[in-house]
C-alpha cells in the first residue's frame, strides 16, 4: 500500500485525459436524488490518498486508512458508515475485478468525499433505468452501490477507459456553534481534578515547524518568555515520544489537519513536563498554513481530549472500553492467536510509520542462535519467507541484533543486512524485540533511498517494538503450543496406522503420505530410500508429490543420481544434489527449446531429460533423515520443496520424529515378510506339489491356512500312487504350529510315502509313523491321521482300506444320498508306543463320494455353536450328483459361512468320487 497525505491540496482534475473525455453514468429513479450531478465546489481542506495492492488482507488496511485518516480529521460520527462502504467498494476492486484498489479521502467544509477506483473497465455496471441489477443484498458481491443509496448524501460512478471510479460523499450531523461532543451529567466528585486554574497553553507553529505565537500560560507552564521561543521549531523543545502508545511523532502531526495526542515538552529548567495537545490546522488570510496547538498538562487532558465514540456493536461499559492498550493502537487489535496476522500487521504498521518502502519482522528459534524471517512487505515474499540469518552477522554495532542499527547507505557496507540484498533497499533500521531481556526477534524498516532514517526513527521504532514484543512473543509461544499438541496428537495416530501393518510396501506407502501430510505448506514432495542390509546401496523405494502428475518425473530424475549416503548420525541434512541437477536439467531443457546447444552437461546424462515441471518441482531445498531402527540405517526420508526457503526447525524436530517411528515400524515389516516368506516356502514344501490324475476317479483338494503369514505347520494331505494301480491318500492335523509341528508333519508325510512303498500294509504303516514321532522327544507332536489305500476296480466301483488314527471319520455319501462314517476311530499316533490298529474295507460305487476333512472344518464356531459332525452331515447331504470339485466347493462355502469371523485353524477337505449317472 502506498498513501499521501497533503492538507489544503486542491481537487484532482477529472477532465478529458488523454485527449479521450471521461464517462460518466449515474442512476435514475428513487435513487436519483442520492446522485451529485454537479461538479464538486467545495473547498477541499485535506486530501489523503492510498493504493492497495489486489490482495485479500488490502480490504482491512484500507478499512484502517480510512477509519485513522477521519479520525484524524475528528469526523468520528461518520467513521462507521465511511468504513463500511470503503470496505464494499475496495472488496469490489480488489477480490471480484482483481485489481488494485485507489482509495482517495477528501475533506471539505460540508463533509468528506471518498473515491474507490480500480482498473478493470470492462467490469460490468448497473445501467441507468435498470436499478435491480445491483444485485440481492444476500449476495457476497454487487452491494457496494446499494450501500452507498442507502447511507450516503450523494454518491456516483466515474469512467475513463482505464477506470472505474465508485465515490460517495458523507455529510457532517448538525451541531450547534461551539458543541463537538456531548458527555453525561456528572456529579461533582467525578469531574476531573484539576490545580486551582487550569492552564491551556497556545501556541502557533508555521508551515516550516518553527513558532509564531506563545501566550502567556505558555509561559507559565514551560517557563519560557515568548521572546526566547519565537522563531525555533517546536521540535526542539519537545521530548518525544513520551506517552506510551503513540505512532505519530510531532513533525508528522503538525502537518495533519487535525490531531490529538500526548508528548513531553522540555521546560527552561530542563525537566519534562508530560502534556496532552490538541492541533488544528488552519489558513490564514493570505492561505498561507500554519498549526494551532492547544496544550494541558497531561493530567488535565480531560480539558482538551475528544471522548472516544463507542462502537454500536460494542456492548462492553464505557469506562471499560476507553481504556485501550497502547499495542492495540499501534497494531490496530489483530486476533490474539492469528500470528501471521499479528506479524504481517505489524511490519505494515512499521512501514507506513516510517513512511518506509518494506519491513521485515524476524523471529528468533529456540537456542536463540539464528532469526528466521516470518513476516515481510515491500520484499519478495517467496524468496524471504523463512530464510534464516545469523544473530551476529557482521562486525561492530551494527552487525547485531541485540541492539538499534541504522544504516545510512548499504551499497557502502555490502552484506550488512544479507536479507536485503538485491531487493533495491539502501538504507535500513533495525530494532530488536525483547522479553525480559531475551532476544525474541527484530523489526526492520527499510527504504529504496539513502540516508532516510536517523537515531530518531530507530528511537521511534524500538518504543514500537517494546510495545509489540511481550504480545508477538506471547502469540509465538501460543503457535509453539499448538504446534506441539498437533504434532503429539499427528504421532500418536501416526504410530497407531504404522503399527496397525505389517507389510512392508503399505508401510512405505504410510511413511511417505504422512511425512507430506505433516508439513503440507513447505514440503511438496518425499521419498523413501531402504536399504536391504549392509552390504546393500540405497534403493528408491516410494516417490509421493502433491501434484500426482509430478510423480514419475521425480523418480526418475531421482534414480539417475546417486542416493544420499547412508550416514546414521541423527537429525536432518541438507541434500544439495536433487537441486542442482534439476537447476542443470531444467537449463538444458530451456537451452533445447531454444535450439541452442552447450550448457552444463558434465554432471547430467543426456537421457534424463525431465520437463521443466520436474525441474521446478525438485529445485528447491532438500533435507534427508536417516532411518534407524535396531543400530542400523534401514533406509532415508527425504523431504523436499520447489523454494530456496529452509524447512522451520520445529517441522524438522517433528519430521525426525517421525522418521524414528518409521524406521522401526519399517524394520518390524522386513522382518515380519521375512518371516512370513520362510514360513510360506516350508508350508509349500510340506504339501505335494501336485496331485495324480486316477483313471475312474475324481479327486478334488481345498486347503485353506489360518491366520496372517499362513503359519507353518498344522494340517497336511497328500495323494501319491503306490504300485500300479493302487494309491495312497491320508489327510492329517499335527498338534500346534510352528518349527516342532512343521517337523512331525514333514516327518509324517514322507515317512508314509516311504513306508507304503515298501509294501507295508496300512496298520504297519502307522505303527512304524508312530515309532518314529516318538523318538523326536521334546519335539514331538500327537498326530491325527487318515490313512487308505485306493484301488479302482473294473465294475466302475473303487476299493479302499481305510485307518483312522484319531482323527474326524471319512463320510461316505451314497447315490440315494444317505450319509454314513466310512471308519472307525482308532488311537491317534505320537501318544503311546504300543498301538494295535487295524484297517477297514470300503467299497465306493459308481456316484458314492468319500468325504475327508480335518477337524478345523467340524469345529467352526459362531459363539457357542460349532458346526460339528452332524452340521458336516447335514451339509453333504445336499451334494448328491456333484462332481468332487462341487462337493468340497459346497462343503468350504457352508463352512465359511456359518460363522462371521476369520478362520481360526487350518481347514483340509479331500473329496474322492466314483464317476456314475448324474441326476436329471
Amino acid at each position: 500500500m502506498t498513501t499521501g497525505l497533503i492538507p489544503g491540496a486542491q481537487p484532482p482534475d477529472h477532465g478529458p485525459r488523454d485527449g479521450l473525455p471521461h464517462q460518466r453514468r449515474e442512476p435514475s429513479g428513487p435513487a436519483a436524488q442520492h446522485v451529485d450531478n454537479r461538479s464538486r465546489s467545495s473547498v477541499i481542506t485535506a486530501r489523503a490518498a492510498a493504493s492497495f495492492e489486489p490482495v485479500g488482507r488490502s480490504v482491512a488496511t484500507a478499512r484502517s486508512f480510512v477509519r485513522d485518516t477521519l479520525q484524524g480529521w475528528g469526523f468520528s460520527d461518520i467513521v462507521d458508515d465511511a468504513v463500511v462502504l470503503t470496505s464494499e467498494l475496495v472488496t469490489n476492486a480488489v477480490v471480484h475485478a482483481g485489481t488494485a484498489a485507489d482509495v482517495l479521502c477528501l475533506r471539505s467544509d460540508d463533509g468528506v468525499r471518498i473515491e474507490v477506483s480500480d482498473h478493470y473497465p470492462e467490469r460490468e455496471i448497473p445501467l441507468q433505468g435498470s436499478p435491480a441489477t445491483m444485485g440481492s443484498p444476500d449476495r457476497e458481491g454487487g452491494r457496494g452501490l446499494q450501500l452507498c443509496a442507502a447511507l450516503a448524501g450523494r454518491w456516483g460512478v466515474d469512467y475513463t477507459p482505464t477506470h472505474k471510479q465508485v465515490w460517495f460523499q458523507l455529510h457532517l450531523p448538525e451541531r450547534a456553534v461551539g458543541t463537538r461532543a456531548a458527555g453525561p451529567s456528572l456529579p461533582a466528585d467525578l469531574l476531573p481534578l484539576a490545580d486551582g486554574r487550569v492552564r491551556v497553553a497556545v501556541v502557533q507553529i508555521d508551515r516550516t515547524g518553527a513558532l509564531t505565537a506563545w501566550n502567556e500560560d505558555a509561559e507559565e507552564l514551560f517557563g519560557y518568555p515568548a521572546e526566547q521561543v519565537i522563531g525555533k521549531p517546536l521540535t526542539d523543545l519537545a521530548a518525544w515520544p513520551h506517552t506510551p502508545g503513540t505512532s505519530t511523532g510531532i513533525v508528522e502531526a503538525l502537518q495533519l489537519s487535525r490531531w490529538e495526542g500526548s508528548y513531553g515538552i522540555r521546560g527552561a529548567d530542563g525537566r519534562v513536563t508530560p502534556v496532552y495537545a490538541s492541533h488544528l490546522r488552519v489558513r490564514d488570510t493570505g492561505g498561507e498554513p500554519s498549526t494551532v496547538c492547544l496544550l494541558v498538562r497531561n493530567h488535565e487532558r480531560a480539558v482538551l481530549q475528544t471522548p472516544t465514540r463507542i462502537s454500536s456493536s460494542d456492548g462492553s461499559g464505557g469506562s471499560e472500553s476507553q481504556s485501550t492498550d497502547p499495542f492495540e493502537v499501534f497494531i490496530g487489535s489483530p486476533a490474539p492467536d492469528d500470528l501471521d496476522g499479528l506479524l504481517q500487521r505489524t511490519v505494515e504498521r512499521a512501514r507506513d510509520m516510517l513512511d518506509g518502502d518494506s519491513a521485515f519482522l524476524l523471529l528468533a528459534t529456540d537456542d536463540e542462535t539464528e532469526l528466521e524471517v516470518r513476516a515481510s512487505t515491500g520484499l519478495p515474499s517467496a524468496r524471504q519467507r523463512f530464510a534464516r540469518v545469523p544473530v551476529e552477522a557482521g562486525p561492530g554495532r551494527y552487525g547485531s541484533a541485540r541492539m538499534p542499527a541504522v544504516h545510512d547507505d548499504l551499497t557502502a557496507v555490502p552484506g550488512a543486512v544479507p536479507l536485503l540484498n538485491g531487493t533495491g533497499m539502501r538504507s535500513v533500521v533495525t530494532v530488536p524485540l525483547k522479553v525480559e531481556g531475551r532476544l525474541t526477534g527484530s523489526l526492520g524498516v527499510a527504504a529504496e533511498g539513502p540516508g532516510r532514517y536517523s537515531n530518531e526513527e530507530a528511537l521511534r521504532l524500538q518504543f514500537a517494538a517494546d510495545r509489540i514484543a511481550l504480545a508477538v512473543e506471547s502469540a509465538r509461544l501460543g503457535e509453539l503450543e499448538r504446534l506441539r499438541r498437533g504434532s503429539l496428537s499427528f504421532l500418536v495416530e501416526a504410530s497407531d496406522l504404522l503399527a496397525g501393518t505389517l507389510d512392508r510396501d503399505q508401510t512405505l506407502a504410510l511413511m511417505a503420505q504422512m511425512a507430506q501430510m505433516t508439513v503440507p505448506t513447505l514440503a511438496t514432495w518425499c521419498a523413501v530410500y531402504t536399504i536391504a542390509d549392509q552390504a546393500s546401496e540405497p534403493y528408491l523405494s516410494y516417490v509421493l508429490h502433491e501434484d500426482e502428475e509430478l510423480i514419475d518425473g521425480i523418480k526418475s530424475l531421482l534414480s539417475k543420481i546417486a542416493p544420499p549416503d547412508p550416514v546414521p548420525t541423527p537429525g536432518a541434512r541438507v541434500w544439495a544434489a536433487p537441486g542442482e541437477v534439476a537447476h542443470q536439467a531444467a537449463l538444458r531443457s530451456s537451452m533445447r527449446s531454444l535450439g541452442l546447444s552447450g550448457g552444463p552437461t558434465h554432471q547430467v546424462a543426456s537421457s534424463i531429460g525431465p520437463t521443466l515441471a520436474t525441474a521446478s518441482a525438485v529445485g528447491g531445498e532438500t533435507v534427508v533423515l536417516p532411518l534407524v531402527a535396531r543400530n542400523r540405517v534401514i533406509g532415508m526420508l527425504t523431504l523436499g520443496k520447489p523454494t530456496d526457503e529452509h524447512f522451520r526447525q520445529e517441522i524438522l524436530e517433528l519430521a525426525e520424529d517421525l522418521s524414528r517411528r518409521a524406521a522401526l515400524a519399517l524394520d518390524n515389516a522386513r522382518l515380519y515378510s521375512e518371516r512370513t516368506a520362510i514360513s510360506q516356502s516350508l508350508q509349500r514344501s510340506l504339501l505335494p506339489p501336485e496331485l495324480p490324475v486316477i483313471d475312474g476317479v475324481e479327486v478334488e483338494v481345498i486347503y485353506r491356512a489360518a491366520g496372517e503369514g499362513n503359519e507353518v505347520g498344522g494340517d497336511f494331505y497328500d495323494l501319491f500312487p503306490i504300485s500300479d494301480g493302487t494309491y495312497g491318500f491320508a489327510i492329517g492335523d499335527v498338534c500346534g504350529t510352528g518349527p516342532n509341528a512343521a517337523a512331525v508333519t514333514g516327518l509324517a508325510r514322507h515317512a508314509l510315502r516311504l513306508l507304503a512303498r515298501e509294501g507295508l500294509t496300512g496298520p504297519a504303516v502307522l505303527e512304524r509313523l508312530n515309532s518314529a514321532i516318538l523318538d523326536e522327544g521334546a519335539r514331538s507332536r500327537f498326530l491325527t491321521l487318515l490313512y487308505g489305500e485306493l484301488r479302482p476296480q473294473e465294475d466302475g466301483s473303487a476299493e479302499l482300506k481305510v485307518v483312522c488314527a484319531g482323527h474326524p471319520l471319512p463320510l461316505r455319501l451314497r447315490q440315494d444320498g444317505t450319509v454314513e462314517p466310512a471308519a472307525e476311530p482308532q488311537p491317534l499316533l505320537g501318544v503311546m508306543e504300543d498301538l494295535e490298529l487295524y484297517e477297514q474295507r470300503v467299497t465306493l460305487d459308481p456316484g458314492d463320494v468319500l468325504l475327508c476333512v480335518t477337524d478345523g472344518v467340524t469345529e467352526r464356531r459362531e459363539g457357542t455353536r460349532m458346526l460339528g459332525d452332524d452340521g458336516l452331515t447335514d451339509v453333504l447331504t445336499t451334494c448328491t450328483g456333484l462332481t468332487a470339485g462341487a462337493v468340497a466347493a459346497r462343503v468350504m462355502r457352508a463352512v465359511e459361512r456359518f460363522a462371521s469371523d476369520a478362520p481360526s485353524d487350518d481347514m483340509a477337505i479331500l473329496a474322492m468320487r466314483v464317476p456314475g449317472l448324474q441326476k436329471d
